[in-house]
């Protein structure tokens, strides 16, 4: 695998942090709260500081962290405070009002449960062309939800991700497909295992 230029943390649970440290010459990018820990807790020198509503200029992309709908810990034996959870939005464009038809956005939705901003706000403004969506159910969105976020944002492209890596989140992925469908929504699933990759035109 590639080294990253920038690794997005979405909140501090151990299954999304425990490796934010291991990416030598990448910038972590989070809440003030993670960026602050991952500094004093695992050494990471380069972290950029955000929160939810605020877009930074990273490289050649615009990325914003947006509301996620979930629970925000680090757990090292006592809890500390870590922000928000958030997702973010990434586009190579500057986001505003205005419709832009040439821009490509990409949607990670963090651990999330569906939420009436991801039709409201996200669809309605960011126009993302694709999107991760957690539908391992238990933890965040399950199949169905995730399903009904594809159709919300309006996106032709469609990652489950945050599912089968540990008993309780578990699924038969073509649940998802066949909900996808079911919601009406255009999207096309797109299932990756974890040594391929997706180019977005």
């Amino acid at each position: 695998m590639e080294t990253p230029d920038y690794v997005l943390l979405t909140h501090g649970h151990a299954d999304h942090i425990a490796h934010a440290g291991e990416f030598d010459g990448a910038t972590v990018v989070g809440t003030p709260e993670l960026t602050g820990y991952v500094e004093a807790e695992m050494g990471v020198d380069d972290t950029i500081g955000m929160n939810i509503g605020g877009t930074v200029e990273l490289g050649d992309a615009f990325v914003t962290m947006v509301r996620a709908d979930h629970t925000n810990g680090i757990n090292t034996g006592y809890e500390h405070e870590a922000g928000m959870p958030g997702g973010y939005m990434i586009s190579d464009a500057v986001p505003t009002q205005e419709s832009d038809a040439e821009s490509t956005t990409f949607y990670h939705a963090g651990d999330t449960g569906l939420m009436t901003d991801m039709r409201e706000i996200f669809g309605a403004y960011f126009e993302p062309d694709a999107a991760a969506l957690p539908v391992g159910d238990h933890f965040t969105m399950g199949p169905w939800q995730g399903a009904v976020a594809a159709d919300w944002l309006g996106v032709d492209h469609a990652f489950p991700m945050h599912y089968n890596t540990f008993p309780a989140i578990e699924i038969d992925v073509r649940d998802f497909e066949r909900e996808v469908k079911a919601a009406g929504s255009r999207a096309e699933v797109h299932a990756l295992d974890g040594d391929e990759s997706f180019t977005l035109e």
